[in-house]
């Protein structure tokens, strides 16, 4: 093995119908091998402002955001292996996962924890490994 893991540099991933992100990050990024995405809230990508103030609707919206991420990089919600799942509050979990179920049919290894707060004041915030195969 000659030590290189991939035939390219890794390069950022970037789709409109996602929402921009809030800091110096990129939405994803493309190792040649695995797609890596960033945390989504659930943000309106045309409005900014998060949609409605419950956790079952803010998960729906984060998971379309990752989709759109997954979409621009060719590739689909069957293709994710690891989420990870931040709540403000484990009361919401029931809620999320009804709404994550219908999106992640393939049941990724997925982590689930409640954190102190989130940004925007959001409720819920998913991160995502996909990988990519070979054909």
């Amino acid at each position: 093995m000659d030590g290189n893991i991939h035939a390219r540099a890794p390069r950022a991933v970037h789709s409109d119908a996602a929402p921009a992100a809030l800091g110096p990050y990129s939405q994803a990024i493309d190792t040649g091998a695995c797609i890596y995405v960033s945390g989504q809230l659930g943000v309106d990508p045309a409005s900014g402002k998060l949609v409605g103030s419950a956790a079952g609707s803010q998960a729906d919206q984060a998971i379309r955001n990752i989709g759109a991420i997954l979409d621009a990089a060719g590739l689909g919600f069957g293709d994710v292996v690891k989420t990870t799942v931040y709540l403000a509050d484990m009361a919401d979990f029931a809620a999320v996962n009804e709404i994550y179920s219908k999106y992640f049919t393939s049941k990724p290894a997925r982590s689930c924890c409640a954190v102190r707060s989130l940004p925007k004041g959001a409720l819920v915030e998913i991160e995502a490994i996909a990988v990519k195969r070979g054909g």
